[in-house]
């Protein structure tokens, strides 16, 4: 196929997800060679683009239009998604109660990315490369975020398409992850494979890219070369919006239990180990009244270990030294005597939440911590709810279906959900990935306005820098060392 050839056209294709409208009349042409990226905000239609050009979504109006070439080698489409649904699997097929070690790695790295084929010298080199040598052979379900997403963009060069499509691939990775990331898109950008991005920020965009096509709300804004679509003021208005301004915090809701005088958490010289994997070794963390931390370090270095053993998920807690909210933990308290102090927000959450329920209802939830509203409320929790969703600036969607605000719009609203119990800490696991560069410094600006006027303190948990909290004024780092990571705590 030479360079001036099309290898796809999209002739005024409609497609509807879950009753709206997720692209409207879209025209668009790839060239053979052309490197493009989609930006948009949240809720534009970049993952509808997606799904339509990779066969995942079929029930569209319109016509697309593919070269041989495309037919035959396919097209690989990279994204969050596709972890969601291989961990889904996993869980589904986990026969660990039946085993004599009591353990089920599932689906391992290696065999994810081979897909049953054997191990070649571009496996090796890609690798090397991206650094998942020491992974292989664990299960897909027991690496991080960052992991996950260099073991999908492996395992999609591996089949060698026409077309490969990587959504927001630096999202989720630490900054040595990200680096490395960076070096292995501008060498395919260098390739005779076309590549499209789809990236929420224009920041994002490498330099390699030749074009842009700017989706808003389902609808093609422009596109063509990159800095002609740059200069044009409706992209940079798009882009770049007014954020919109922040109400009064509602009166705290009154607490079932009492707050403790000393520090609400206490960790000394805690240690956790999964057979010969060490994960956490001799860790002290003490945080006091009016800290707000942000727990920061790379892929797989055991935060989510961390997070779990303060929530009270880990059994690994038993017998160390562990003081949550006052009381030494294994004293006898409930796993919901800890969690009901926590108000708590993450990706896995968002996309796991239950369907068809309003927004104020999604709210609601956050006082039964429940995924879903199964419990009997009344015009109080009602009245709390939509006092919080004012105070976020989402007033106006107090009775819109949750299913249909973007993705950027249901963050916030889960925020509001973690805080209208009115927490005594706000447990934020990378709570800017996957938005837009606007819901990020809106989400920010939430969070510092809550720390700022309420008792709820924040323990913030974030790769990228520069998406830190202003309020943050204790550092927890994971840093390597000869043995794996030590842990650092610095007072800011």
């Amino acid at each position: 196929m030479t360079n001036d050839q099309t290898m796809l056209s999209l002739q005024a294709v409609n497609l509807v997800y879950r009753s709206r409208p997720a692209l409207r009349q879209l025209d668009w042409e790839l060239r053979a060679g052309q490197h493009w990226a989609c930006v948009g905000p949240n809720g534009a239609g970049k993952t509808s683009l997606a799904r339509v050009l990779s066969h995942q979504a079929n029930h569209f109006s319109g016509d697309y239009l593919s070269a041989p070439a495309l037919e035959q080698d396919g097209v690989a489409y990279v994204c969050f998604e596709q972890a969601q649904a291989l961990c889904a699997r996993d869980r589904k097929l986990d026969d660990s109660e039946y085993r004599a070690d009591a353990a089920d790695p599932g689906t391992r790295v290696r065999d994810a990315i081979l897909g049953g084929r054997e191990p070649d010298q571009r496996f090796h080199a890609w690798v090397s490369r991206l650094r998942l040598g020491h992974i292989l052979d664990r299960g897909l379900r027991f690496i991080s975020t960052g992991e996950m997403r260099k073991t999908l963009l492996v395992r999609a060069l591996l089949s060698q398409p026409a077309l490969l499509i990587l959504d927001s691939p630096l999202d989720g990775l630490d900054r040595a992850s990200q680096q490395a990331m960076q070096v292995a898109i501008d060498e395919l950008l260098a390739g005779e494979r076309s590549l499209l991005l789809l990236c929420r920020q224009l920041e994002d965009v490498p330099a390699g890219i030749s074009h842009l096509l700017v989706l808003d709300e389902g609808r093609v804004l422009c596109s063509g070369e990159r800095e002609a679509v740059l200069a044009r003021e409706e992209v940079q208005a798009l882009m770049r919006p007014t954020l919109p301004p922040l109400g009064a915090l509602p009166a705290p809701t009154l607490r079932s239990y009492s707050v403790p005088e000393g520090p609400l958490l206490d960790l000394r010289n805690v240690s956790v180990a999964y057979g010969e994997l060490q994960v956490l070794r001799g860790l002290d963390w003490r945080l006091e009244r009016g800290q707000h931390c942000c727990v920061s370090g790379p892929n797989g270095c055991g935060k989510t270990t961390l997070l779990s053993l303060i929530t009270g998920d880990n059994h690994k807690a038993y017998g160390q030294d562990i003081t949550l909210f006052g009381r030494k933990r294994g004293s006898g308290e409930s796993i919901w005597e800890i969690k009901q102090k926590y108000g708590q927000l993450d990706t896995q959450l968002q996309l796991n939440f239950a369907r068809n329920m309003k927004v104020v209802e999604v709210v609601v939830s956050g006082f039964f911590d429940s995924v879903g509203l199964f419990d009997d409320w009344g015009d109080v929790q009602r009245r709390s709810a939509e006092q919080w969703l004012a105070a976020l600036g989402l007033g106006a969607h107090v009775r819109d279906s949750f299913d249909t605000l973007s993705f950027g719009l249901q963050r916030m609203v889960l925020l509001a959900r973690a805080m209208v119990k009115s927490p005594l800490i706000l447990l934020l696991d990378e709570p800017t990935l996957g938005l837009d560069g606007a819901h990020r410094r809106l989400l920010l600006k939430a969070v510092d306005h809550i720390a700022a006027n309420s008792d709820t303190q924040v323990i913030f948990v974030s790769h990228s820098a520069g998406d830190n909290p202003a309020c943050i004024n204790q550092q927890l780092r994971f840093e390597p060392d000869s043995d794996g990571f030590q842990v650092v705590c610095e007072n800011l």
